[in-house]
């Protein structure tokens, strides 16, 4: 076995090194959150334009603002920010490649003055962020948590925030106060809207710190909407060997995804960027009917698949598609539910994106666990399946596979028990006490009106509560299997 750096002056057939010296890159983006999901996708994606463009100065600079970061610094700093990436298809097939885009990391922890300054640096043009969904400091209301007590603490510490928003805002003050143009921030997150949700956090943030600056911020900065999408499992150890052994390749920060990629970014950048398009993103002026086809079937899709297939007794996403009942369910909510209703891009062919959903849910390479699926079910089902639902009730449609998940979800959370006898450990963080009062009522339609489903109104089509009452009795007096046997007919 090889160290990476040693790698990179050897010819390997099974390897993609980079086609760029990796020492002459710079940087020009700042991205806060430097996890596997952003080295698997937008640090490759930021790779492979290096490697078909002249462009040197748009190498990346990874800020960590979390207590991990000089661990992680020291890991990247040994081998010269170099890692590899192995992409695994559905067929087994993979590709190692060795990625050279992040031209440094920074842990900003206790260093947060130098974090500031490398933010600020004229030649930060893009800071991109993957801080996850509870990074956003989103209330109930959808607003921006000013009174969060980190938010709080930053306003009360501009020379040392903790939050991504005090690392921006704090940045951008400074830009304008050395009349440094201001940066686009771009979210990478899995979040609807994420550009205006970081808009409206940024917006937010600097009202509280100076009015003047908050304009200056919203007339110069740019906050593009972004859809992210690849399957990036976390690695543990003997992930790490396995990948080590496969490329020969002494790598303490390996990661790997599924060979499935896609990045659809709105093309509103304040100082430029990338020619990403090179390395397949794609650019449009409105990313929303992106975001509405992937959650109306990627992600409603993971939930209907997920708590039939736990009551069944399967704890792995692939195993679960190899059910021919689960599969042909998923296979017609896809189709036959979700198809009428959703308004396809120009430049995506709709039969191609179904099977290659069906083709990434079954990849064992990339096996996502089914409890991490059913997690927040109380956020997920109203965000990703009940808009679908409303639509195809208006037109009066079959509810009948919707109506089944949702009585398999009011089970999984009050019976607890799959169908093999396995107890059940629901993760609800969106569910209050009155709402388990509701789900524990004898009269099972009571669990149509918690609180994650109020907007919707479900218990008002008299005939598709009897439909999904059906449901719930056979699940107690039958097997998932039997039941889905007569679904898919």
């Amino acid at each position: 076995m090889i160290s990476i750096q040693k790698s990179l002056e050897l010819q390997h057939p099974d390897i993609q090194l980079p086609d760029y010296d990796p020492t002459e890159i710079k940087a020009g983006i700042a991205h806060i959150g430097v996890g596997n999901f952003h080295r698997a996708h937008q640090a490759y994606y930021t790779h492979q334009f290096l490697n078909n463009s002249n462009e040197k100065n748009w190498g990346i600079i990874g800020i960590s603002i979390t207590n991990s970061g000089p661990a992680m610094a020291e890991k990247f700093e040994k081998q010269d920010h170099l890692y590899t990436l192995t992409e695994f298809a559905p067929d087994g097939a993979k590709d190692i490649s060795v990625v050279g885009a992040i031209v440094d990391y920074f842990p900003a922890k206790n260093q947060e003055k130098e974090a500031l300054q490398i933010l600020a640096d004229e030649d930060i043009k893009i800071v991109s962020l993957t801080i996850t969904e509870g990074g956003y400091y989103v209330d109930d209301n959808g607003n921006f948590d000013i009174e969060h007590e980190n938010i709080q603490y930053d306003l009360q510490h501009p020379e040392a925030p903790q939050t991504a928003f005090g690392y921006i805002v704090y940045a951008l003050a400074l830009r304008k106060q050395n009349q440094i143009p201001a940066f686009t921030v771009l979210s990478c997150d899995n979040v609807q809207h994420n550009g205006d949700v970081t808009k409206k956090a940024v917006l937010s943030f600097a009202q509280a710190v100076d009015k003047e600056l908050a304009k200056w911020i919203e007339e110069n900065a740019s906050f593009p909407n972004s859809m992210v999408d690849r399957i990036t499992p976390s690695i543990d150890k003997e992930d790490k060997a396995q990948l080590n052994d496969a490329s020969g390749i002494e790598d303490a920060i390996p990661v790997y995804a599924e060979k499935f990629t896609q990045w659809v970014i709105e093309d509103y950048f304040s100082m430029g960027r990338p020619d990403w398009e090179i390395a397949g993103a794609t650019f449009v002026e409105d990313v929303t009917p992106y975001e509405t086809l992937k959650l109306r079937f990627l992600n409603a899709s993971h939930s209907m698949l997920a708590y039939p297939a736990v009551l069944m007794g399967y704890t792995h996403v692939d195993k679960a598609m190899e059910d021919p009942y689960l599969k042909k369910y998923l296979i017609d909510f896809m189709n036959k539910d979700i198809s009428p209703i959703v308004e396809v891009p120009e430049n995506v062919q709709l039969k191609s994106y179904k099977q290659s959903l069906i083709e990434r849910f079954s990849n064992p390479a990339v096996s996502d666990q089914l409890a991490r699926l059913c997690y927040h079910g109380g956020a997920k089902i109203p965000g990703f399946i009940l808009p679908s639902l409303k639509e195809i009730l208006s037109r009066g449609s079959d509810t009948k596979r919707i109506s089944f998940l949702l009585a398999a979800y009011g089970h999984y959370l009050k019976e607890k028990e799959d169908n093999l006898g396995n107890e059940i450990v629901p993760e609800t963080p969106k569910l209050n006490e009155a709402d388990w009062q509701l789900i524990h009522q004898e009269n099972d339609a009571a669990f149509l009106q918690i609180s994650p489903f109020k907007d919707f109104e479900l218990t008002e089509n008299d005939a598709f509560v009897q439909e999904y009452l059906a449901f719930r009795k056979q699940l107690r007096l039958s097997y998932v299997k039997n039941i889905l046997e007569s679904l898919i007919v």
